[in-house]
């Protein structure tokens, strides 16, 4: 067992903000590169666009859209009673571990995912969300507990730099072998494209060794666990809501990250099914190809962006900041719209680079500077990550819905543009200062 770290301490942080190295490979391969080609090469070697899933027919990028959408709201759900559980019993580190393994082991059963199993398939594909957004609610409530509030801003930062760089290295590896699978041995794109999904997992898992090593469990336990403890986290989210009538600039900053975020992570989570299946590519090697090259694009010009932001924030402040990407945001939804070339995939993934990492940096530490003094990180930061899950939500089952009615996702990401503009109209509504309502 490794020594117990004080906070600041500069090996503590470093193992913190590796977890992003560990865990960054599923948000790449999975949920952004690789698995969206893999699930759009099962359609069309079938022939199909429609699946009858629970007597209805849907078309397979709302299918999946629907699919994230529950796997989210089980995230929401759960997320309070098991933040609860953590704080009393001071052990958030044992469910940061359960989650970590959780969605490592469901994404390397994805292995065997396939339209005759759907089912199952779906379900393995939503456990494994379920394992990698749970885990980050006790990841990012580690933040206060590790870091002092002037290191909030890098250390984050350099968090989201190594998840992106991490997880670059792991998606070159997979994108040799399945571009280059007869120098490998393999028959054909299948094999190495579904052996992607086990490597990401066992890579989560492995790397995620060092950050348990480091962190400590939590907080002091407060007694043994009853069934009224499960309650805890539904009680101090409603505890957390009503001491925010007392802070005006927290509670209106998690209003405008609710609206804004909802659309960042819609955007994220859909931009590789969009680039899939709305772009003229001329092959499905070309369309292999062109994606990843995109979301490397997108990796490596994102390690700029947090890092680029995290300095912006320190001259114009962390608000305005956010109203700057937010901004850059509404652009890149509009030129969207007009995209139909790789060539002007390739421009949208620049900018959508710079911006990603940057804004997802921000606005955690931004929170975590806007807490009041408190222990109890743990609950806030949980309200944090429910507010973010129940956009995600709202925003992927709106943005599949629309598609469903209009037939293109086009129109799913022009619908976008009005949660940018809302966030940025009441980013521009949060306080300087702890104003405090009287």
């Amino acid at each position: 067992m490794k020594e117990q770290l004080k906070k600041g301490d500069k090996k503590l942080l470093n193992a913190w903000a590796f977890y992003d190295w560990a865990n960054s490979t599923y948000s790449l391969v999975i949920a952004s590169a690789i698995f969206p080609l893999f699930y759009g090469a099962l359609f069309r070697g079938a022939g199909i666009e429609e699946i009858e899933v629970f007597g209805m027919m849907l078309r397979r990028s709302p299918l999946i859209f629907y699919t994230t959408a529950v796997a989210f709201l089980i995230v929401a759900i759960i997320s309070p009673i098991l933040s609860g559980v953590a704080d009393y019993l001071g052990n958030k580190k044992f469910f940061l571990k359960l989650f970590c393994y959780l969605g490592a082991f469901s994404t390397i059963g994805l292995y065997w995912f396939s339209l005759e199993h759907i089912y199952l398939s779906l379900t393995l594909y939503a456990l494994g969300l379920i394992g990698f957004w749970g885990s980050l609610v006790f990841y990012n409530s580690y933040l206060p507990d590790i870091a002092h509030p002037e290191q909030h801003d890098k250390i984050s930062a350099k968090g989201y730099s190594l998840g992106y760089i991490g997880s670059v290295l792991l998606l070159v590896v997979c994108l040799a072998m399945i571009l280059g699978y007869e120098t490998f041995g393999f028959e054909d794109e299948g094999f190495p494209t579904r052996l992607s999904f086990v490597l990401t997992g066992v890579w989560w898992i492995g790397f995620s060794q060092y950050t348990y090593a480091y962190l400590p469990q939590g907080n002091q336990a407060q007694g043994k666990l009853t069934k009224d403890v499960f309650f805890n986290g539904f009680k101090e989210l409603r505890a957390i809501w009503s001491s925010m009538q007392d802070q005006l600039r927290l509670k209106k900053y998690l209003i405008a990250f609710f609206v804004y975020s909802m659309a960042v992570q819609t955007v994220m989570l859909a931009a590789a099914y969009f680039g899939e299946q709305e772009l003229e590519w001329g092959s499905d090697s070309e369309r292999t190809t062109g994606l990843i090259v995109s979301i490397l694009l997108i990796q490596l010009v994102a390690v700029l962006g947090a890092i680029l932001t995290s300095k912006l924030s320190a001259r114009v402040g962390n608000i305005k900041a956010l109203v700057i990407i937010n901004i850059i945001w509404i652009v890149i939804c509009g030129w969207a719209y007009f995209v139909y070339t790789p060539f002007q995939f390739y421009i949208t993934a620049g900018f959508v680079g710079l911006v990603m990492g940057g804004i997802q940096s921000l606005s955690r530490s931004t929170y975590a500077k806007f807490l009041p003094e408190t222990e109890d990180t743990t609950s806030y930061f949980s309200f944090y990550d429910v507010a973010e899950k129940i956009g995600i939500i709202i925003g992927m089952f709106l943005y599949g819905f629309i598609e469903e009615l209009t037939g293109s996702m086009r129109y799913s990401i022009v619908f976008l543009i009005l949660f940018f503009a809302a966030g940025v109209l009441l980013l521009l509504r949060v306080p300087k200062d702890r104003t405090v309502i009287t």
